[in-house]
């Protein structure tokens, strides 16, 4: 009997002891489940400034503007052409060269001397539907703003307002805007300045090995063989930049003294006509033609396009890319022409 009950004993608790071990893997099966935290990597959007490729981390707004500058001699440092996207050498009246400087990334608090307007000028702007910004005109000029082809604010309306005559030089070689007149000035008259500019094409960083040409270095524009507006682009191998010089000074900016330097120099070469007795000249900026274009210590033979209003560098047929950075555009005559105009060392 004892036996028995020794045997029936054993067997319960044999049944508890298992019935507690189901109860124990029933509660941990019941705890609820630890996740594993998860990692979510922001990815940062970047964009790129539309007229110089440059990487930008919000996203670019704002129109463009391009400003009539002064490059007679006693108007010489300017001020704002280091800080321009694009500027645009062209030959006025006589031998006398002057710039369109369109700026868009940057916004410039003094910019100057600024000059009359031309017609060409005005084509050139357009291609950017830039808010145009000179001082005085010539009769053709007058003609076209008067009649509405571009949005213009022009000093001979707003001389002492949004426009300053700075008291160190002369007439007329004085005449100084701020962006933020230029924005003043825009309101005024009921300009949008919030349009961006369309982009431009620009290599990508592992493309920039592939920029092909002769050898660069060191490249002369002369300008109807006048000493005076004869412009050197020298390059410099550490920063990958053009620096500009003219009459063998080189171009700073008035107020910083920082230099101008250039990731692109293109100059392009096209039909002048001379129009009347005081040297003014029509140009032919849609036909087309040959065209040098400076990169990375590299030319490259190129033909020009006016593409929208853009002058733009072509080779078999497919546009070349611009290298990130500032432009300056030198359009030259055919007579004498590229090969006689531009002087090329190594």
């Amino acid at each position: 009997m004892l036996k028995k009950w020794i045997t029936v004993g054993l067997a319960s608790a044999f049944i508890l002891t298992g019935c507690n071990k189901v109860e124990e893997v029933q509660k941990e099966s019941e705890k609820p489940v630890e996740e594993e935290d998860t990692v979510v990597e922001e990815v940062s959007q970047t964009f790129e400034a539309p007229l110089t490729g440059v990487e930008l981390s919000d996203e670019p707004s704002g129109r463009a503007f391009g400003v009539m500058i002064n490059n007679d001699p006693k108007a010489r440092p300017q001020s704002a052409l280091n800080q321009a996207d694009i500027v645009y050498e062209v030959l006025a009246e006589g031998n006398v060269t002057r710039f369109l400087a369109i700026f868009q990334s940057e916004h410039p608090e003094n910019i100057g001397p600024v000059r009359s307007a031309r017609d060409y000028y005005i084509d050139l702007a357009s291609g950017y539907d830039s808010l145009y910004i000179a001082h005085g005109y010539s009769p053709e000029a007058q003609e076209m703003l008067t009649s509405g082809v571009i949005d213009n604010l022009n000093g001979m309306q707003y001389d002492g307002t949004l426009f300053k005559r700075a008291s160190f030089r002369q007439a007329p070689h004085n005449s100084y805007i701020s962006y933020e007149n230029i924005l003043k000035g825009a309101k005024q008259v009921g300009y949008d300045m919030s349009e961006t500019p369309e982009a431009l094409p620009f290599y990508e960083e592992d493309e920039l090995a592939s920029i092909t040409g002769e050898a660069a270095e060191n490249v002369t524009v002369a300008y109807l063989k006048s000493n005076l507006f004869k412009v050197d682009y020298k390059y410099d191998t550490s920063s990958k930049k053009y620096a500009r010089y003219s009459n063998d000074e080189q171009t700073i900016d008035l107020d910083s003294e920082e230099p101008v330097l250039l990731d692109n120099v293109f100059i392009a070469e096209m039909e002048h006509t001379l129009l009347d007795d005081s040297g003014r000249r029509e140009i032919d900026l849609t036909s087309g033609g040959k065209g040098y274009l400076l990169q990375q210590g590299k030319l490259l033979q190129v033909e020009w396009k006016n593409v929208d209003g853009r002058i733009l560098p072509f080779l078999n047929g497919e546009e070349v890319k611009f290298v990130p950075g500032k432009t300056w555009i030198n359009i030259v005559p055919t007579n004498p022409g590229l090969e006689q105009t531009v002087t090329i060392q190594s």
